[in-house]
């Protein structure tokens, strides 16, 4: 009988993004930027690693590969926590769950992996209901691109960089798994403050707030629930079969939907769960292709 404990750590770890939403929300209310947020919460996650692996510097550096890994990780975490801040969080997260069918095409261009039928079905049922989730009805076809708002478009861009960092780590399987991490967490540093920066100069984020209890202390509780989902992700994605992996990390959108919609950050209608049921239908399918015998991975 296989132990309940991974797919245990699976769900901690889908519980926690589902309902990271909510902190981040709770910061900007105190006057923390989610990109400000992102950039201090990794710092600690950053330092606690160190502390605990204190040679990992010399691996990073020994695989200066690492760095579109960071940049992927980074950029793919600034835009799922700036989105879930601002924008309804049952439609940034389907949108971000466009994820798989990125996957086909970088991996397409990046792996030589030529998509097969069933990954083209998936495309068409993936890019089918972002139309349906962004168009409002009766809206034709060319409104689509000016119906998106900040949070949609970061929504989109962080379903990219997800799939851009998964199929990076895949390239990258021989480097040794702390460093990776590493890479991964310190991406999501940099990059959050590079953009944060940036959005300060254009006037999109406000500036570094004097430091008050609330978010300090969510700050601080949220890092350390991240590492503990990491740490949990990492236990039971390392003893589960990648498509269970993957059919248990949907459990996000479950945890994300219903918190969102008992606390009042989403909005359903009919074209929005129509669109995501095609969304996750194409990630489901994506999931169960590494079930099939013989399969390495999405197509």
């Amino acid at each position: 009988m296989h132990s309940p404990l991974p797919f245990a750590a699976l769900l901690f770890n889908a519980f926690v993004w589902g309902l990271a939403w909510w902190p981040f929300q709770h910061m900007h209310q105190a006057g923390l930027h989610p990109l400000w947020a992102t950039a201090c919460m990794y710092a600690v996650v950053l330092l606690a690693l160190l502390a605990w692996r204190p040679g990992i510097l010399q691996q990073v550096r020994a695989h200066p590969q690492l760095w579109l890994l960071a940049l992927a990780s980074g950029l793919n975490n600034v835009a799922f926590n700036w989105a879930v801040t601002i924008g309804d969080v049952v439609r940034v997260i389907l949108l971000f769950y466009l994820m798989p069918a990125w996957a086909v095409l970088l991996a397409w261009r990046i792996v030589g992996e030529r998509p097969t039928p069933a990954a083209l079905l998936r495309l068409a049922l993936a890019f089918t209901g972002v139309v349906l989730v962004l168009l409002p009805e009766g809206a034709p076809a060319s409104r689509l691109l000016q119906n998106l708002s900040l949070a949609d478009a970061l929504a989109l861009l962080g379903g990219f960089m997800f799939a851009l960092t998964n199929v990076t780590l895949r390239r990258l399987h021989t480097v040794p798994g702390p460093a990776r991490m590493f890479a991964m967490f310190g991406g999501c540093m940099l990059m959050a403050l590079a953009v944060a920066c940036i959005g300060l100069q254009v006037g999109v984020v406000e500036a570094f707030p004097a430091p008050n209890s609330t978010w300090v202390i969510t700050g601080l509780l949220l890092a350390g629930v991240l590492m503990l989902g990491n740490w949990a992700l990492q236990f039971g994605a390392a003893r589960l079969a990648a498509g269970t992996t993957a059919l248990v990390m949907l459990s996000e959108v479950m945890f994300a939907s219903v918190s969102s919609a008992l606390l009042g950050a989403a909005t359903l209608n009919t074209r929005t769960v129509l669109g995501g049921a095609l969304i996750l239908l194409a990630s489901l399918l994506a999931a169960l292709q590494f079930r099939r015998p013989g399969a390495a991975g999405p197509h």
